[in-house]
């Protein structure tokens, strides 16, 4: 087993700089100025230390759309990005709705080795909301799936997301939603209220997304089962969930806020971009505030990225025919720092809450997001905080370039990715 040595770190940046030995895939030691033997050192010059990074929502494309990203490159993405778990959506061609696809997923990312790719399984067959897909057979298959989400499509009729929560409920599994009523968003193009009015974009109410949140916390403290809001983008939302976890009631309700909906707004669609276009539709800045605090106060659980590449094809045309997505993997840390750790709303310790250590246990992995201390697992990613850089969609590993940052400038950049003791990435390039 290889030994390695990061020399000058600052655990969740507190205190004075430790160096921290790598035995293999576990934390040996922490200590000032050790002198051991290793096999690579990695002068971090004071950079924060921290678990590394878990994303609970990302599009990975494989198999099916293999032009717009491959498990591969999305790793590489992941990696470069501090994350060493990402969980991959269900909407691919064909659905991974079977064990047969969300195990060729789940080989494929440990082929691959950069971050451990975790399948989730559609909930109903096709995506389609009329039937429950074989959860369980999912549940018992090599990949072990305890996710399931039709991310894209809302689980909208009542009865279906009611028999979801009870029956993965018997596993331990988690129903993430995609909150959105589909009958209010009819041909819906953009966020409904004065940007979309005046640029004659369809409008996609804030009640679409509050009125299934609300429904599936009720279902979920009905049937005691685990439910988990994806992309939460409304200060209702925000409201509604914050009301909801003040009460004492059966079942578990978590939500994910996105990078882009931390600092995106509606003012945006100005230009028509179609890289500007995601689904929920970026809002409004009262709507952007309110997630922020929201996740500052723990409403919000977590950041997830929805990293979202899509082919030139299906964003270079107009507003109306270009998919909805964006770029989030190598670009979430600048955002949450930008966003949160600049303004004074989280600390390193809270960035590790929000982007490690309760994805992680949302997700159920042992694993991941544990503390930074001897005897633990080496998942870490290690940061520099002060360090400034400019996004350049073309040269992010994933096969999109549909960045809405690009030619932004970001704070906090990742110095060195490990996953169990190897590096997964260091000063900007992948390690294989």
């Amino acid at each position: 087993m290889s030994r390695l040595l990061l020399k000058d770190v600052r655990p969740y940046g507190e205190g004075d700089p430790v160096d921290v030995l790598v035995d293999g895939e576990v934390i040996a030691e922490i200590g000032a100025n050790l002198e051991v033997d290793a096999d690579e050192i990695v002068h971090a010059d004071g950079a924060v230390l921290l678990p590394g990074f878990v994303d609970l929502h990302t599009h990975l494309r494989e198999p099916g759309r293999e032009d717009a990203e491959t498990v591969e490159t999305g790793s590489s993405a992941a990696a470069l990005g501090g994350y060493t778990a990402v969980f991959a959506m269900a909407n691919t061609d064909p659905v991974a709705d079977n064990a047969v696809i969300v195990e060729h997923v789940w080989r494929r990312g440990r082929e691959v080795g950069l971050v451990d790719v975790h399948p989730v399984g559609a909930v109903t067959v096709g995506l389609k909301g009329e039937k429950l897909a074989e959860l369980g057979t999912m549940r018992r298959s090599a990949a072990e799936v305890r996710i399931f989400s039709d991310d894209g499509h809302c689980v909208h009729d009542p009865l279906i997301m009611r028999r979801a929560l009870e029956y993965t409920k018997s596993f331990g599994g988690v129903v993430a939603q995609h909150a959105e009523e589909p009958r209010l968003t009819v041909g819906a193009q953009a966020h409904e209220g004065a940007n979309a009015a005046r640029l004659g974009l369809a409008g996609w109410p804030a009640p679409a997304e509050e009125a299934i949140v609300a429904r599936d916390c009720l279902l979920a403290g009905h049937t005691g089962g685990t439910l988990h809001i994806c992309h939460v983008s409304t200060s209702g939302t925000a409201d509604i969930l914050r009301w909801w976890k003040s009460r004492e009631t059966a079942g578990s309700v978590s939500a994910e806020v996105t990078p882009h909906h931390l600092l995106l707004t509606d003012d945006r669609l100005e230009t028509y971009d179609p890289v500007n276009k995601v689904n929920p539709p970026l809002r409004t800045d009262a709507d952007v505030m309110a997630l922020r605090e929201a996740l500052a106060d723990g409403t919000v659980d977590c950041v997830a990225t929805d990293h979202a590449p899509h082919a030139a094809q299906d964003k270079d045309c107009e507003w109306a025919a270009a998919k909805p997505g964006m770029l989030g993997l190598q670009t979430a840390l600048g955002i949450v720092v930008r966003t949160m750790v600049r303004p004074g709303l989280l600390d390193w310790r809270g960035v590790a809450r929000v982007m490690s250590e309760r994805p992680a246990e949302i997700a159920g992995l042992a694993d991941q997001g544990r503390p930074v201390a001897a005897g633990e697992p080496a998942n870490l990613v290690l940061v520099d905080p002060d360090a400034e850089w400019t996004v350049r969609g073309a040269e992010l590993a994933s096969l999109g370039e549909n960045s809405p940052f690009d030619g932004m400038q970001l704070p906090g950049r990742v110095v060195a990715t490990l996953l169990r003791g190897r590096l997964t990435a260091h000063e900007g390039k992948v390690r294989r």
